[in-house]
C-alpha cells in the first residue's frame, strides 16, 4: 500500500504541475478572471512565502524543511505497518501537496497560487488544499481511529501507580 500511496502523491503533483503552467500561460497575463460569480475567482499570485502568504521570502528555510518533512513521511509510511484507508489517503494529499509546492520554491524561488474563494480570502493553490485536506484526515484518523487518547489515559494510569507505590 505505501507504493500506492506514492502513486497517488505523483498523480497530485502532476495534476498540480499541469494546472500551474495552464495558471501561468493564460491566467497570468490578464491577471484575475471570476470563474464563479460571488464564490470563485482565479487570480494569478507568486507567493514567496508559505501558506497564505505567510513569512515571505524564506525560499531556502522553506525548501530545507519541506524536504526534511517529506523524508520523514516517506520513512513513516514504509515503517509503520498501517493499513487505514483513511491514513493512506491523508498520506498521499500531503506527500503530493508538500512535493507539488516545493517544485515551484525550487525552480520558480515562488508558489504559484491561483484559487480565491469569496468566504476564503487568500489566494490558494491544489496543493495548498491537498495538504490541508490531508492534515485534517490526519487528525481524523488519530483522533478517532487510533488509542490516542487510550494511551494518554494508560500513561496517567501508570503515573498514578508508580506514584502510589512510592508512598
Amino acid at each position: 500500500m505505501p507504493v500506492m500511496v506514492l502513486f497517488l502523491a505523483a498523480a497530485v503533483v502532476l495534476s498540480d504541475q499541469l494546472i500551474k503552467i495552464a495558471v501561468v500561460q493564460f491566467l497570468k497575463p490578464v491577471g484575475s478572471v471570476t470563474a464563479i460569480p460571488g464564490l470563485l475567482d482565479l487570480v494569478y499570485v507568486e507567493n514567496t512565502g508559505a501558506a497564505f502568504g505567510l513569512f515571505a521570502d524564506q525560499r531556502w528555510v522553506f525548501i530545507a524543511l519541506t524536504i526534511i518533512f517529506v523524508i520523514v513521511l516517506i520513512a513513516v509510511l514504509f515503517r509503520l505497518k498501517i493499513t487505514s484507508k483513511i491514513y493512506f489517503t491523508a498520506m498521499f494529499l500531503i506527500l503530493g501537496g508538500a512535493v507539488g509546492n516545493l517544485i515551484d520554491r525550487i525552480f520558480n524561488g515562488f508558489v504559484v497560487d491561483y484559487l480565491q474563494l469569496s468566504f476564503f480570502p487568500p489566494v490558494c493553490n491544489l496543493a495548498d488544499y491537498c495538504v490541508v485536506i490531508g492534515v485534517v484526515l490526519m487528525l481524523i484518523y488519530v483522533l478517532f481511529f487510533t488509542d490516542f487518547f487510550d494511551g494518554e489515559k494508560k500513561r496517567k494510569k501508570n503515573e498514578k501507580k508508580a506514584e502510589a507505590s512510592h508512598e
